[in-house]
């Protein structure tokens, strides 16, 4: 039986992979955590084969608590799982230690495939992933928001889609002054200088 330990801050998003998984009778998910910091506990305190983390969660994102899980419980493979199509996190994800990387609108027989492959060691990667590795490795180059820092993708993100300084701190739990250095940061390594480049340009890459 492969044990999985759900880590999202949305209770319907739970309850449907939930239900999801339930359809295969070698799975069972054993454990349920509201945020980052509740996964890592539930992590160090019992034993699972496979974490599905969310992304996006308020505090300690899921690529924060990746990064820990990598640590923590080395024997773990950790499936990622978000709304946000593969370009913008899967590579930073696997360069992280994550087996897998699915989007959220994935059909049930393909998650229950990932997880069923990951907990047996492998990674799950689909064709179009596959394919921006391979154009990594072999020297095709990156977009512009890959040299980004997680938490300078997290307030790219909130600002391109509209939202004001103050309200991107209060998300992301960051001083009004914090995510003003963030933006400028963004800026500079973007080559932009304004908040509409900022949309436009997540417009044009499928960012919002």
């Amino acid at each position: 039986m492969i044990k999985v330990m759900l880590v999202d801050d949305h209770a319907i998003a739970r309850n449907g992979v939930r239900l999801m998984l339930g359809t295969a009778d070698d799975i069972l998910v054993g454990g349920e955590a509201d945020n980052a910091q509740n996964g890592l506990q539930l992590a160090q305190s019992e034993h699972f084969d496979v974490a599905v983390v969310d992304i996006t969660m308020p505090g300690m994102n899921g690529l924060d608590l990746l990064r820990q899980l990598r640590a923590a419980c080395p024997k773990m493979a950790v499936l990622m799982l978000s709304t946000y199509a593969e370009d913008i996190y899967a590579v930073r994800a696997l360069k992280l230690g994550a087996a897998g990387y699915l989007t959220k609108d994935a059909p049930t027989n393909v998650l229950v495939a990932a997880v069923r492959k990951v907990a047996a060691g492998g990674k799950h990667l689909s064709p179009a992933m596959l394919d921006k590795l391979a154009s990594l490795i072999g020297g095709g180059g990156t977009s512009t928001h890959e040299g980004l820092s997680n938490r300078e993708l997290e307030v790219f993100k909130l600002i391109a889609a509209g939202e004001s300084l103050v309200q991107v701190g209060k998300l992301l739990h960051l001083s009004p002054n914090t995510v003003t250095t963030y933006r400028a940061r963004i800026l500079e390594k973007m080559g932009l200088t304004t908040n509409a480049e900022l949309t436009r340009y997540a417009l044009e890459n499928g960012i919002i």
